[in-house]
């Protein structure tokens, strides 16, 4: 495990200055599972965000998530894997296969310890937790301890992973919540510059059962309406709280000279992350997102006004999203550069959040287009945003910067470079 707890840019040392591309997307989100279904929805505005149907919610004041349809574990999981993984770990095992499909990457023909899996989770080992507690209480149940269900997940994400495509080089999972999608891609681009030629990085989370759900209540950030297109509203003067989804988007992250020698396609590159961490709460001193943005500014070595589009945190909390407004509008000025926040048609999925808004800033890259923001019609008076609204905005793309906030102060921002 590891934690972004540095208030600055990870420097490369001078013998590894590599650059980093994608090459493969795999997703799974609640609005289209495969990468061409979901960006098709996410083009159109269409949201996954519906009551819930995994339990009965009927109990619960939040009654609405982002699930991911039509998922058939059979379609997808080798049998024998079944009894052995959660949810979380089936839709990571589709979303790293899709990926893997997707970079055209012959790893019977790569050294196998070359390639390897970082990953992020933080609400994943609920339901493998909630099932081993629920075999306590049944006849001739075995328990299993707390805390080796949440470990559970650290071996999922990397190990079924890593076992499944033969990668056996370096793995590890982080756990920084929303956070955790952009600093698991970090410590792959890390892992490359030591000598390694393809990583499996980003996140994919879920936690859509009753203990998962008792969770995310108990943190007091859901929103309670009942109305799919009024619930989770970022920037938005009527802000209630947020909406929790499952999903996320894995990607294949290489070496750019071991990719340009086997002629693979990129969808851009990694050029630049910074990680910071806030103050304790109640000590006055603010977010430092906006830190974590400059920095990550530095470390691709561009300027403000080199940045053609910001894929926002999204947080849709009145504070929470007043603070992150006022960080883009310091840094680029008062509606300065668009700002999308495509989550609105996902929900906030966790560890899977920031990798999958990854996936949306390569494909924006790639179309030229920034996606909508859903259902929210104008930003707040104190959010000097220009925010994407209605529909798609066609616009020149060549890079983009991608916020994330993680429960406990996680700060994290990447910056990505389209490809030539």
């Amino acid at each position: 495990m590891s934690t972004a707890t540095t208030d600055r840019a990870l420097t490369p040392t001078p013998a590894a200055t590599g650059e980093a591309v994608f090459t493969g997307i795999g997703v799974a989100a609640p609005n289209g599972l495969s990468t061409p279904a979901w960006w098709k929805a996410v083009l159109r505005g269409e949201s996954g965000i519906r009551p819930l149907s995994r339990f009965d919610a009927g109990r619960y004041p939040a009654p609405l998530a982002g699930e991911v349809p039509g998922f058939v574990d059979a379609d997808h999981i080798p049998g024998r894997l079944l009894p052995q993984t959660d949810r979380m770990t089936r839709l990571s095992l589709a979303a790293a296969h899709e990926a893997l499909e997707d970079s055209g990457a012959d790893l019977e023909q790569m050294d196998e310890y070359t390639a390897g899996v970082i990953t992020a989770s933080s609400a994943g080992g609920f339901e493998f937790g909630q099932r081993e507690l629920e075999a306590l209480w049944s006849k001739g149940g075995q328990y299993v301890s707390a805390y080796q269900s949440f470990a559970w997940f650290y071996a999922v994400n990397t190990g079924q992973i890593s076992i499944r495509h033969q990668l056996r080089g370096p793995s590890g999972v982080l756990v920084t919540e929303q956070a955790g999608g952009l600093d698991a891609l970090a410590q792959a681009r890390r892992q490359l510059r030591r000598g390694g030629h393809l990583m499996v990085t980003g996140a994919v989370d879920s936690a859509l059962c009753p203990w998962g759900w008792a969770a995310h209540l108990a943190g007091g950030r859901l929103s309670t309406r009942d109305d799919p297109h009024r619930a989770y509203l970022p920037f938005s003067p009527d802000a209630d709280g947020e909406v929790v989804g499952e999903g996320g988007a894995l990607l294949v992250l290489e070496d750019a000279a071991s990719a340009h020698a086997r002629g693979a396609r990129t969808y851009g590159s990694l050029a630049g992350y910074a990680a910071t961490f806030d103050p304790a709460p109640g000590s006055g001193a603010g977010t430092r997102l906006g830190a974590a943005a400059e920095l990550a500014l530095a470390d691709a070595g561009v300027d403000p006004d080199e940045i053609d589009v910001v894929f926002a945190d999204g947080a849709g909390r009145r504070d929470a999203d007043r603070a992150e407004a006022q960080a883009i509008a310091t840094l680029f000025g008062s509606h300065g550069v668009p700002v999308t926040v495509p989550k609105t048609m996902t929900g906030r999925l966790s560890a899977g959040g920031a990798s999958l808004d990854v996936a949306a800033a390569l494909l924006s890259l790639r179309d030229q287009v920034v996606p909508p923001t859903v259902n929210v019609t104008t930003p707040a008076d104190d959010c000097p945003i220009d925010l994407v609204v209605g529909r798609p905005r066609p616009r020149a793309l060549r890079t983009a910067l991608v916020l994330a906030r993680g429960r406990g102060g996680f700060n994290a921002a990447a910056v990505l470079r389209a490809a030539p």
